[in-house]
C-alpha cells in the first residue's frame, strides 16, 4: 500500500534516521486518505503541558488517538510536518521520534523551525497525512 522511496539516485538516509524518515511515500491505490491537523501539546482536559517532550508526547497520543478512531495505526502515516518553535528542541524532537515513532515504516518528513504557532506556549505540533 506505501512505497518507501529511496533510489540510488538521491543522498541515502543515514542510519540513525532510516526508521523514522522516507526521502518519500507513493501511495499504491489508497481506499483511503486520511489529513491529520496539526497536533499540539495540549491534553484531553485542556492542560498544555509544561517541557517541550511532555507536549511532543501529547501530540504524538493525540495523533495516535485520532489515526485509531478511523481504525489506523503510525503504521499507516506517509508524511508527518513537525513544527517546532526554536531549533534548540530538534536534538529533543529526534530523540521522541526515535523512541516512539520509529517503527520501520518511515514516513516523508518535513521539519520546519517557525516563530510561534496558535498560541504563545505551544512548543511543537505535528501534523500528518495517513494511507490505508
Amino acid at each position: 500500500m506505501l512505497n518507501r522511496l529511496s533510489p540510488a539516485t538521491v543522498r541515502a538516509v543515514p542510519t540513525q534516521y532510516q526508521g523514522i524518515y522516507a526521502h518519500g511515500v507513493e501511495a499504491l491505490m489508497p481506499s483511503r486518505v486520511v489529513f491529520l491537523s496539526g497536533q499540539i501539546g495540549v491534553a484531553t482536559d485542556g492542560t498544555t503541558l509544561g517541557t517541550f517532550k511532555e507536549q511532543a508526547h501529547q501530540s504524538i497520543d493525540n495523533v495516535e488517538a485520532l489515526l485509531a478512531s478511523v481504525g489506523m495505526t503510525t503504521e499507516h502515516i506517509a508524511r508527518v510536518v513537525y513544527y517546532v518553535t526554536d531549533a534548540k528542541y530538534l536534538t529533543e524532537l529526534s530523540e521522541v521520534r526515535q523512541a516512539w515513532w520509529n517503527t520501520g515504516a518511515a514516513p516523508s518528513v518535513t521539519t520546519l523551525v517557525v516563530a510561534a504557532l496558535a498560541a504563545p506556549d505551544l512548543m511543537v505540533e505535528i501534523e500528518v497525512t495517513a494511507v490505508a
